[in-house]
């Protein structure tokens, strides 16, 4: 078993030139990034390898609504300067979830357990705010991909991305993880997990077929015949003299 702090963040490649940085300043005045911009929240987590419980990581992500039924988030390895952009996490209410057809269903995870165990929580957010906000997240369904496998101590970001779960319950997670987590971030999760004990899950209950379905779920490469030598009905052909 490892976790974020067992593996130094080394990364392969030359540091960063003072030209870059002067690139990187000169883009940053002329371009807008709006879509980044609209980040408004840190929430930190705990994710396992759908297929691997005993790999778990700390996720810090960092999200925007789409609407008030969806947010889209990324996620890093820490919340620090350096750190790394590890996946993404799509999170839905459970109306929207009902929607999905059943196969995709089982790629979702529950955060009924993750709320009210303190286990996600807002950084620096004085409670009585955060819990506003929690009490809406604990009725909603997420999709977490990574794809950096940062606890195999990766220098980047090798393989697939793989699908990733949230805990359901209590002993699931390795204490001296969330340990580790309180000390730095300055959580008392057990102040939280009695704050949040009037706060309810989804209105249905939580769907059957989500969290795996109860089953570890591995994403795996599969190869298949490509037909290159046939051009797609829509594609327009060009000429380049």
């Amino acid at each position: 078993m490892s976790t974020n702090d067992d593996h130094p963040q080394v990364l392969d490649g030359e540091p960063t030139q003072t030209g870059t940085y002067l690139r990187d300043t000169a883009t940053s005045v002329i371009q807008n990034f709006d879509p980044i911009n609209k980040i408004h929240q840190h929430l930190c987590a705990f994710h396992f390898y759908s297929h691997d419980m005993t790999r778990q990581v700390e996720a810090h992500h960092y999200c925007a609504h789409k609407n008030e039924e969806m947010r889209q988030c990324l996620i890093y390895d820490s919340p620090e300067k350096k750190a790394r952009l590890i996946g993404l996490e799509y999170i839905i209410s459970e109306n929207l979830y009902l929607t999905l057809p059943d196969e995709e269903k089982p790629l979702w995870h529950s955060h009924l357990y993750e709320v009210k165990s303190g286990l996600l929580f807002m950084p620096k957010v004085p409670a009585p705010i955060q819990r506003r906000d929690m009490e809406t997240v604990c009725k909603t369904y997420g999709k977490v991909f990574h794809f950096w496998q940062v606890d195999k101590g990766h220098s980047l970001p090798f393989g697939i991305p793989q699908l990733m779960m949230a805990f359901t319950r209590d002993g699931q997670i390795y204490d001296h993880l969330v340990k580790s987590c309180a000390e730095r971030m300055g959580i008392d999760y057990d102040e939280e997990r009695k704050g949040r004990e009037y706060m309810t899950g989804p209105e249905h209950g939580i769907h059957p077929l989500a969290n795996g379905g109860g089953k570890g779920l591995e994403t795996r490469l599969r190869e298949v015949d490509l037909n290159a030598d046939s051009t797609p009905p829509s594609a327009t052909r060009v000429s380049v003299v």
